[in-house]
């Protein structure tokens, strides 16, 4: 396929998902909607913000991971930022109780998740540069142990908590778009509009490190200090969408892969943009679908999880053969 054609089944991709993503916004902010369109309208609009955060944030974060471990099954989540939230959040319940944490300031809270997760991942990769040069595996091997290890702590400290403690962890660790408050809204979108420019900058030299550490090399660019950037994009991406929506493991590589398919070999400039939209569009029909028309409330995260999940395990056998 040459460049030109790539260009053209981009434009007309992104250009398809655009059109469709403006009509089932439509369809979300007006179906249903009956009684004062003055709350109908900006309670709607704060949910679409959020939906339209985390559509862009987990595919860019995906792709980006996928640019410097040179493996496509591998996501962000592997390094355990899931199962840290998770963590976190039940050592809140845990030690401070669900009254106290609902009087604390939620900017207060969101910030310290993000750099609890962002301090645990850069540590982590900061470490292991230092003392193995390029050795992505040995990263990714020690991130899935954490994960275990948080997921072990988080399990025995539930089983410990009171039955009511547990009701109210239970709400606040699994994905919802809803409830998000505007300001801790406004800190994620600072957040992940921060690393998204920066990504955007280092995009060309990010592109480069598809040919890998000695491709990179020989064209006279730092592989290791351009991964430990990019591991910074992605840590800031993947802890602002977590912070403020929870953990979301597979919804990244369900839309990137989609998005590989659409459009093979392209570069990443045309692949980011179309994955953003198509991450958008799915969220926002789930919503649609599941709130609008079957009446669910807060399941579109489930949904996704499912059909990511099965993709993961096509993958995996697809790989094995």
């Amino acid at each position: 396929m040459t460049p030109e054609t790539r260009r053209n089944r981009s434009r007309l991709a992104g250009g398809g998902l655009a059109l469709l993503l403006i009509a089932m916004i439509a369809a979300f902010m007006t179906l249903g909607a009956t009684g004062n369109w003055s709350f109908i309208l900006p309670y709607r609009g704060e949910k679409l913000l959020t939906v339209l955060l985390v559509a862009w944030a987990v595919p860019l974060s995906t792709i980006l991971f996928h640019a410097i471990s040179d493996n496509r099954i591998l996501t962000p989540s592997i390094m355990g930022f899931d199962a840290l939230f998770v963590l976190i959040q039940t050592l809140l319940i845990f030690f401070i109780g669900s009254e106290r944490i609902n009087i604390l300031p939620v900017q207060g809270v969101f910030l310290g998740e993000v750099l609890v997760m962002t301090g645990f991942a850069m540590g982590l990769y900061g470490l292991l540069l230092r003392r193995v040069a390029g050795s992505l595996e040995l990263l990714l091997l020690v991130g899935i142990v954490l994960g275990v290890l948080f997921r072990s702590i988080s399990g025995l400290l539930q089983r410990m908590i009171d039955p009511g403690e547990f009701l109210v962890l239970q709400g606040r660790i699994f994905a919802s778009f809803g409830g998000a408050d505007p300001q801790v809204q406004a800190m994620a979108a600072a957040c992940i509009g921060l690393a998204s420019a920066w990504a955007f900058w280092r995009l060309p030299a990010i592109d480069v490190m598809i040919l890998g550490r000695s491709g990179a090399m020989s064209v006279g660019l730092s592989h290791r200090r351009l991964s430990l950037e990019v591991f910074a994009i992605v840590t800031m991406l993947v802890s602002a969408s977590t912070a403020l929506v929870g953990p979301i493991t597979f919804f990244g590589l369900l839309v990137a892969h989609a998005t590989y398919r659409m459009l093979p070999g392209a570069p990443l400039r045309q692949t980011i943009p179309v994955a953003g939209l198509a991450g958008a569009l799915l969220l926002v029909v789930g919503q649609v679908v599941l709130e609008r028309v079957l009446g669910f409330d807060g399941t579109v995260g489930m949904a996704v999880e499912f059909l990511g999940g099965l993709l993961f395990i096509l993958l995996l056998i697809e790989r094995a053969r």
